[in-house]
């Protein structure tokens, strides 16, 4: 209940934003954050507390800034009215910029059934409303995001410590987790998930990283923190022979080739991005080549793959988050996995584990990352230098950590160093 009121309490003063802060946009950003914080860390206890505070706040800003509430435009740096969504809608089915199509202003919805960093964020495939969390509170949860109002559908518990990475297989009816307390878990999920399988780590190291792969999901890699990459069949149990390559240094990240393709890549917490080989139907993997060494200092803390960037460059396209203060562009320049660097562009990222990721249409260039300044970055990838922002999503008080996209775009989830998880709605989606 008291997460209910919370949320519509966040609601009610991102509501009038704009009003509050129309001559300084960066006013009314700092307060939304700071109202966040303070609704985190005093919570009313009392039942009748809040709904009086709720009744009492919505009478002042009501008589302070009336009813005529105006929707931002999309590089404000405010949230939006999600009461204009029906207007929005109808406005904005033929609109053609980059800006324009991915206008996620409005906070939807928040969760906070984590009490410690979210990790990781990931909407089931092909699914536009269930969505997986991570976190380093041990669990990990799946929510439904499209039903109203949005809700946790199940708590995962089992890990002993932190969760740091998971990953849906294609069919969605399984889900593969890696943790700190050094294993790897397989859960069926279905109208009651449960755990079907805990592999331990054969080094009894923290195992950092995991994702099925797409050409066999009955296989799974991962990346410890003695930078070992495996192969783990998890039908089985058992770690794959000839499925092990040694990098020296801790795996943060891991990305596989999707298009039926075995390439993988790994990023270590020295700046290193590896390319391996692994032949899907036996689980045998090879080192092809270390292909990018950014800066010994710089964690690699997220990479992805895709398949073509744009039609102007019809060629695979490799995105990484380093801890240098940049999220990083490149071009897949051959069968061996090497990248050539396309762009780069800042973001606030030092000292935590900040994610990015490809919006999953393939007719527009979009890149969404955190930052450690708490705000989400959209980013236009077919330009270059300040033209390259199309919005700047701000809510969260903490270093924004994990994002995702739905495959419709219609929804945007962003996760913090908090344990706050923020549903972001597309207005200019036809929902």
């Amino acid at each position: 209940m008291c997460n209910t009121w919370y949320q519509q309490v966040f609601a009610l003063d991102a509501k009038y934003n704009a009003q509050r802060a129309s001559k300084l946009p960066t006013l009314g950003m700092l307060y939304i954050r700071r109202r966040n914080q303070l609704l985190r860390e005093k919570p009313f206890k009392e039942q009748d507390i809040r709904v009086q505070y709720l009744k009492l706040r919505s009478d002042l800003l009501h008589r302070r800034y009336g009813e005529n509430i105006e929707q931002n435009n999309i590089t404000s740096n405010t949230v939006h009215e999600e009461s204009l969504e029906n207007t929005s809608k109808s406005h904005s089915i033929q609109r053609k910029s980059t800006a324009e199509n991915f206008a996620f202003a409005g906070v939807h919805h928040v969760f906070d059934q984590h009490t410690a960093a979210v990790t990781m964020l990931k909407f089931a495939n092909n699914d536009r409303s269930r969505l997986g969390c991570a976190s380093l509170d041990g669990t990990l949860s799946i929510c439904e995001v499209a039903s109203t109002p949005p809700q946790v559908l199940a708590l995962l518990e089992g890990h002993q410590k932190g969760v740091t990475a998971f990953d849906w297989s294609i069919s969605n009816d399984l889900i593969v987790s890696s943790s700190l307390d050094a294993t790897i878990r397989l859960w069926k999920i279905h109208i009651e998930p449960i755990c079907l399988r805990v592999v331990k780590d054969p080094q009894n190291a923290e195992i950092l990283c995991c994702a099925f792969i797409p050409a066999n999901n009955n296989l799974v890699v991962t990346g410890n923190s003695y930078g070992l990459i495996q192969i783990l069949n998890v039908s089985t149990g058992i770690y794959t022979r000839g499925g092990l390559c040694k990098l020296g240094e801790k795996i943060l990240s891991l990305t596989c080739e999707e298009s039926g393709g075995s390439l993988i890549w790994a990023g270590s917490d020295r700046g290193t991005i590896t390319s391996l080989q692994l032949e899907p139907g036996t689980g045998k993997l090879s080192k092809l080549q270390r292909v990018l060494k950014i800066n010994s200092m710089s964690p690699i803390t997220s990479i992805s793959w895709r398949s073509w960037h744009s039609k102007e460059i019809p060629w695979p396209v490799f995105l990484a988050s380093t801890a240098c203060n940049a999220v990083l562009l490149f071009r897949v320049a051959d069968n061996q996995g090497s990248l050539t660097l396309l762009k780069k562009y800042p973001i606030k990222h030092r000292h935590h584990y900040v994610r990015s990721t490809f919006c999953p249409q393939m007719g527009a260039c979009l890149i969404a990352t955190g930052s450690e300044d708490g705000a989400i970055h959209l980013l236009d990838s077919s330009k270059d230098g300040k033209a390259a922002r199309v919005n700047l999503l701000h809510g969260h008080a903490r270093p924004v950590l994990a994002l995702s996209f739905n495959y419709d775009e219609s929804f945007l989830a962003s996760a913090d160093h908090q344990g706050l998880i923020i549903l972001w709605r597309n207005h200019q989606r036809n929902l």
